[in-house]
C-alpha cells in the first residue's frame, strides 16, 4: 500500500511511500523550481478524443462514419487524421474508491461491485489500478491485469473521517498520464471534499491535462436535501461532463448498474484523431467541438472531453 502525502515517506504492510503530491501541494513546489529556460511549440502533436454519441432516447449510435463528423480546434475546422469505429487501443482504469466515514457503510458494497465490474471490464490488453481516499489517497494497487491482485486489494480498503476527493483526481490523473492508450478515471464517492490540498479547477486540469475520462458514481448515503453535500455531487459531475465521461447516481439498481453503465460507455466509444494547424499565440486551453453537420443539432448528444491545453505541464504537477 503507498501512501502519498506531501514531504513524508512511510512503510505500510512492507512497502516503501511513494512520494506523489496533490496538485496544490506539487503547485507550490513547481512554482519555485521553475526555470527561465525558453520553450519552443510546434503544431505536431496528434489531438485524440474518444467520442460517445447517443440518440433522443439516449441509445448509442454505433453506425456513424468518418464521414459524418466534423471537427474544430478553437473555432477552426481541421481535418480528421485519425477515425476508429471502436476503439482497441488499451483500457488504463483506476478505481479510486471513497472509504470517508460519511460513505462507511456502503464500503463492502463498493468493494463486492468493483469486483464485479473489473472481472467483467478487463481484457488482456487493459490494466486496472485502485487507490482509496479519505483523509489521504492511498494506492492498493498499482496497474496490473492480474484479477487476483484487485481482488486482494478491494479487501484492503480501510475507512477514514475526512475525504480528500480533488486530491485523489489529481494523483490519479497523475498516474494515468503516463500510459499510452485510454485512461479513465471511476470516482466512486458522494462528493464532499473535507482534506484536499488540491482545489476544484487544479483537479479538472490535472485530468485535462493528462487526457484522463472521469465517471463519477455518485453514492449518496442520505436521501434528504437537508445534509446532503450538493456541491460536492455537483462537482462530480461537471468532472465528468469537463472530460468527456459520464455521471450515474447509484439509485434503484445500485451500484452494480452503475458501473454496468460505465463499461458500456466505455464499448461504444469513437475514435478521432486530428493535427493541430495554425494555432494562435499564446492560447494556453483550446476548446475543441466534434459535431455531426449532417444532423440537426438536437438529434443527437455528442460528448467528449472540452479541450485541451497547448502550453506545458508546470514543473513539479
Amino acid at each position: 500500500m503507498y501512501f502519498f502525502r506531501s514531504g513524508k515517506r512511510n512503510r505500510q504492510m512492507g512497502a516503501v511511500a511513494m512520494l506523489l503530491l496533490p496538485c496544490g501541494l506539487a503547485a507550490a513546489r513547481g512554482a519555485a523550481a521553475q526555470t527561465s529556460a525558453p520553450t519552443l511549440s510546434v503544431d505536431v502533436k496528434l489531438v485524440s478524443l474518444f467520442v460517445n454519441v447517443t440518440d433522443r432516447n439516449g441509445a448509442f449510435v454505433g453506425a456513424l462514419q468518418k464521414s459524418d463528423f466534423a471537427v474544430s480546434d478553437a473555432g477552426r475546422p481541421l481535418q480528421i487524421a485519425i477515425f476508429e469505429r471502436q476503439s482497441e487501443l488499451p483500457l488504463n482504469l483506476t478505481l479510486a474508491i471513497d472509504t470517508s466515514g460519511s460513505v462507511r457503510k456502503d464500503m463492502g458494497e463498493e468493494a463486492e461491485a468493483a469486483r464485479r465490474f473489473a472481472h467483467a471490464m478487463l481484457r488482456p490488453q487493459d490494466e486496472i489500478s485502485l487507490i482509496q481516499f479519505a483523509t489521504e489517497v492511498s494506492e492498493l494497487t498499482p496497474f496490473t491485469n492480474k484479477l487476483s491482485r484487485i481482488d486482494r486489494g478491494l479487501r484492503h480498503l480501510r475507512s477514514d473521517f475526512a475525504t480528500a476527493l480533488y486530491d485523489a483526481v489529481c494523483v490519479g490523473s497523475g498516474r494515468l498520464g503516463t500510459r499510452p492508450g485510454r485512461k479513465v478515471l471511476v470516482l466512486v464517492s458522494d462528493g464532499g471534499d473535507t482534506a484536499s490540498s488540491s482545489t476544484y479547477a487544479q483537479a479538472l486540469e490535472a485530468a485535462l491535462r493528462n487526457e484522463v475520462m472521469i465517471y463519477s458514481i455518485i453514492d449518496v448515503p442520505i436521501e434528504a436535501s437537508a445534509g446532503r453535500e450538493l456541491g460536492g455531487e455537483h462537482a462530480m459531475i461537471t468532472l465528468a461532463e469537463q472530460t468527456g465521461g459520464r455521471s450515474f447516481y447509484v439509485d434503484e439498481g445500485g451500484l452494480d448498474k452503475a458501473f454496468a453503465r460505465v463499461s458500456d460507455d466505455l464499448r461504444r466509444q469513437y475514435l478521432i484523431g486530428y493535427y493541430p494547424k495554425n494555432q494562435e499565440p499564446g492560447q494556453t486551453f483550446h476548446r475543441v467541438r466534434v459535431t455531426i453537420p449532417r444532423a440537426a443539432p438536437e438529434a443527437f448528444n455528442i460528448r467528449h472531453r472540452a479541450g485541451y491545453f497547448a502550453d506545458p505541464q508546470p514543473a513539479g504537477r
